[in-house]
C-alpha cells in the first residue's frame, strides 16, 4: 500500500514531491522547512526555523494517526554546521526521552534560503 500524505497544516509542497508517504506501516516525510504554514514565511531564525520545522513535521506525522514518538530515524539538514548547537538544544524538547536515530549534515544551501530542514521515517501506532 502506498498512499499520498497532504495536509493544509504543513507548508505545500514547492515542487513535484508529496509532503509525505505511508507505505503499509512506515512514513516517509519530505524534508520539513522552517515555513509557516498560515502564512508562508520562514519563522525568523534558526531556532525559530527548527521549532517550526519540527512542528510541520508533526502535522504530516498526524494527518496519518502518528507522531513524533512513533519516529525512528530523521535527517537534519543546516545551511550551518555552526547552527549545530543551537538546532540540537531545539530538537531535543522535543524528543526528550528515547530519541530516534538521527544524521545532521551541511548542506551548501536549502530551498527558498532556509536554515534548517528536517525529514523522518516513523511508524504508525499500533
Amino acid at each position: 500500500m502506498r498512499k499520498v500524505i497532504a495536509t493544509p497544516n504543513a507548508p505545500q509542497a514547492v515542487g513535484p514531491y508529496s509532503q509525505g508517504i505511508q507505505a503499509g506501516t512506515l512514513i516517509f516525510t519530505a524534508g520539513q522547512l522552517g515555513i509557516d504554514p498560515a502564512t508562508g514565511q520562514f519563522a525568523g531564525d534558526v531556532a525559530a526555523q527548527t521549532h517550526q520545522a519540527l512542528h510541520n513535521l508533526r502535522a504530516v506525522l498526524q494527518a496519518t494517526g502518528s507522531d513524533l514518538e512513533h519516529i525512528v530515524k530523521t535527517t537534519i539538514f543546516v545551511a550551518d554546521m555552526g547552527d549545530f548547537k543551537t538546532v540540537n538544544a531545539v530538537y531535543g524538547e522535543y524528543f526528550p526521552a528515547a530519541p530516534p536515530a538521527r544524521s545532521t549534515v551541511e548542506v551548501a544551501a536549502l530551498p527558498l534560503g532556509g536554515l534548517v530542514e528536517i525529514e523522518a521515517i516513523a511508524l504508525l501506532p499500533e
